[in-house]
């Protein structure tokens, strides 16, 4: 991919993340959402590429999406496959929280993993414990093997995982070995990112999260050398085995059928994002641990955005200044 193209993708998580921004604190997460997908489409649809739309957002929580299959951008110039999230945390966004972001990934064609929309159980850590993971081991013993690689006692490692009822016995299990455990409400994404990150005390990141989140984080983690396996779970797998989620799980399992994947086995970083020549953007909407949030005042607005480029591995934070009424006027009623 031309390196040109890493400052237009961040155009496009900036549009995003100012267009869910709009809907801050209304309590109306599938707004919010509606209105980053929107403007994501609009600027993506503007860039240079051949693109498509290899795993999206959306299906879970029954909301808009940029559908898998997608076709995106001008149709010139690169052919590259997107892993898209308009809103990382739309709950976190409706009701005012920290850590929401606007992220996308972007590959080369082939680059990264085709699935349903569906669960994934997710453990990574960064460049210094890479090679110590294995979900086919159980938790501790992977806690242990991490530790060990990493030179500390377990009572020095730190796991961040959300903070949801399916989690509940895990995080008391890791309590109980003596981890630190930072359980977050929504956002593995940026939890994922910064285990990568030489300020952060954050050595792992595990649980079980969206897919799209784990193919976004897989891209990100492959540019920033560190490590990452994931396993695909069916809904009725992870939500509870009633009749609503076994009917929406057998279709999950079937769709992976029909693309040629296993679910429930053990996916290798290399099988989730397959070289490095990625770029990953995000652009924060609140302030949170990873970047900071929008502010507005009347018509101008302030964003931060993470731009990773990782063929060379390089590292931006632009901040950026937006005079609202001057952008494509496609997007003016998402953005006033």
């Amino acid at each position: 991919m031309k390196r040109e193209l890493a400052i237009e993708f961040s155009r496009v998580t900036e549009a995003a993340a100012l267009a869910g921004y709009k809907w801050l604190g209304r309590g109306d997460k599938n707004a919010a959402d509606n209105a980053a997908v929107q403007a994501m489409r609009i600027m993506l649809n503007q860039v240079n590429i051949n693109g498509q739309i290899v795993i999206g957002e959306g299906e879970i929580d029954e909301a808009p999406m940029l559908f898998i299959g997608e076709q995106v951008g001008t149709g010139q110039g690169d052919a590259v496959d997107i892993a898209v999230d308009p809103i990382e945390g739309t709950r976190m966004t409706a009701m005012g929280q920290a850590n929401a972001l606007a992220v996308l990934a972007v590959g080369e064609k082939g680059t990264f993993l085709h699935a349903p929309d569906m669960y994934m159980e997710k453990l990574i850590v960064g460049p210094e414990a890479k090679g110590a993971i294995d979900l086919n081991l159980p938790l501790a013993d992977n806690l242990r093997n991490i530790a060990l690689k990493l030179g500390k006692p377990l009572s020095q490692l730190t796991v961040t995982i959300l903070a949801k009822p399916r989690h509940d016995t895990c995080i008391a299990d890791m309590q109980q070995l003596g981890v630190k455990v930072f359980a977050i409400p929504d956002g593995d994404v940026a939890a994922s990112i910064l285990t990568c990150m030489p300020d952060s005390e954050v050595d792992v990141l595990y649980g079980i999260g969206g897919a799209p989140e784990g193919v976004i984080s897989a891209a990100v983690i492959r540019a920033l050398d560190g490590d990452m396996q994931g396993r695909l779970l069916a809904r009725h797998q992870v939500k509870g085995d009633s009749a609503e989620n076994r009917r929406i799980g057998e279709d999950e399992l079937a769709r992976c059928r029909q693309m040629g994947i296993e679910a429930g086995g053990v996916l290798k970083l290399d099988d989730m994002a397959r070289n490095d020549n990625v770029i990953f953007s995000a652009t924060g909407i609140t302030k949170g641990d990873l970047l900071d949030g929008i502010a507005r005042k009347g018509n101008m607005a302030t964003t931060e955005t993470l731009l990773i480029r990782g063929k060379s591995r390089t590292i931006r934070r632009i901040k950026s200044t937006h005079y609202l009424d001057r952008k494509d006027r496609t997007l003016h009623e998402f953005l006033l």
